[in-house]
């Protein structure tokens, strides 16, 4: 929290430098308040809110000629906000599934067996999937594989709804039977 002495200390600096800005620069620094209250909404700690504002003025500044004069800077620089904080937390979900917590590495290793037994299982399944028909077997990679929807699978295949309900039980069905004439549990 900043004292009072801190604050009106700052604004006594931003108006000093108010003198030596253009006036481009002098209203993006009007706006400083304003960014970071915005800021705060999005990152919800102060620290990313800080790192937030820097990275949007760093951007507004050198983008400078995209901004048409006569239009509103706080829109402006709002939307460049906006869009570095999307880029932020898309950024901020791949490094967390690239990085795993600490407690994920405790136990690798210990399950070798089972891990083989799992792959040879899949390959298994694999190689049946192989076997299938190109129609069932598509329809089985894009529901059971890829997580598609039922809708969105047919839209895919451009079929209807129904014909790619039969492709994938029939696919299905035949797979696993598959696997239990092989002696494999399903």
């Amino acid at each position: 929290m900043r004292t009072e002495d801190e604050t009106r200390e700052a604004g006594r600096f931003i108006l000093r430098q108010r003198q030596v800005l253009n006036a481009f620069q002098r209203e993006m620094v009007e706006l400083l308040p304003r960014l970071r209250r915005f800021a705060r909404v999005l990152a919800r700690t102060p620290a990313d809110a800080d790192d937030l504002v820097q990275l949007t003025v760093e951007r507004a500044l050198a983008r400078t000629q995209q901004w048409t004069v006569g239009t509103r800077l706080d829109s402006w620089m709002f939307r460049i906000m906006k869009n570095a904080w999307i880029d932020e937390t898309r950024a901020r979900r791949r490094r967390d599934l690239v990085f795993a917590p600490e407690e994920a590495g405790e136990h690798v290793g210990d399950e070798g067996a089972a891990r083989v037994e799992r792959r040879l299982e899949a390959v298994e399944v694999e190689r049946e999937l192989a076997r299938l028909p190109e129609d069932q077997r598509m329809a089985v990679a894009l529901v059971l594989i890829e997580g598609l929807s039922y809708r969105e699978a047919a839209d895919v295949l451009e079929v209807p709804m129904g014909t790619l309900t039969s492709r994938l039980v029939r696919g299905r069905n035949q797979v696993l039977a598959r696997l239990a004439e092989a002696g494999r549990p399903v």
